[in-house]
């Protein structure tokens, strides 16, 4: 798959780059992507959330009333789930949420996300950006060029563009992760998908 080179002012270049059809045209797996994005979520999650139960709140045992002869139902201690400020029954506790999956359904389910992009026209390939100094309006301006800076895009740089990605980490809209951490989640989560011509030969890796 052939795709423009375009520069930092939204104008074409002469220059095309090749995407590996091994990556970018495949046969999507829907069901490797969804379990992948699960995968990624749970990984995410803390698991720090905990309730108190009748052991460990704090509170008197001290029995409310008698067992019988009151006409109600019978009460125990204040720490009763069944009271206000009681007790809670099966609540959560801390827990690992992430699970194993394998590392070739992983990579399916990016090179389909990948492909979905590309079937959709939603990726764009850019000429490096050098920045000398991190300058947020710099890569703005370069997303008014092509009519993104209210659009979600994810930007795929490689590791020496240290200053790409202090630029535009303030912009709520955009995302830039190197290509060697590409991920399924933050490819389809994205509207656009930016592409530095230096990150190219990263991204093609990915196939070995």
């Amino acid at each position: 798959m052939e795709l423009k080179v375009y520069k930092i002012d939204g104008s074409e270049s002469t220059k095309t780059v090749t995407l590996n059809d091994n990556i970018f045209n495949i046969e999507p797996n829907d069901h490797a992507i969804w379990l992948d994005v699960k995968h990624i979520l749970a990984n995410k999650r803390q698991g720090t959330h905990d309730t108190l139960e009748k052991s460990t709140i704090s509170g008197s045992t001290r029995k409310l009333k008698r067992q019988k002869g009151t006409g109600g139902a019978r009460a125990g201690s204040i720490k009763s789930p069944l009271l206000r400020g009681g007790a809670t029954i099966f609540g959560p506790h801390p827990r690992d949420y992430s699970f194993k999956l394998n590392k070739k359904i992983k990579r399916l389910a990016r090179f389909s996300a990948l492909t979905y992009k590309a079937k959709d026209n939603h990726i764009l390939v850019i000429e490096d950006l050098s920045l000398e100094t991190p300058k947020t309006k710099t890569v703005l301006e370069m997303l008014k060029k092509f009519n993104l800076e209210n659009t979600k895009t994810l930007m795929l740089a490689n590791d020496k563009n240290i200053n790409v990605y202090l630029s535009a980490r303030n912009l709520p809209r955009n995302q830039v992760i190197r290509a060697c951490d590409l991920n399924t989640y933050d490819v389809l989560h994205a509207k656009q998908l930016i592409i530095f011509e230096n990150s190219i030969a990263e991204i093609n890796k990915m196939i070995e």
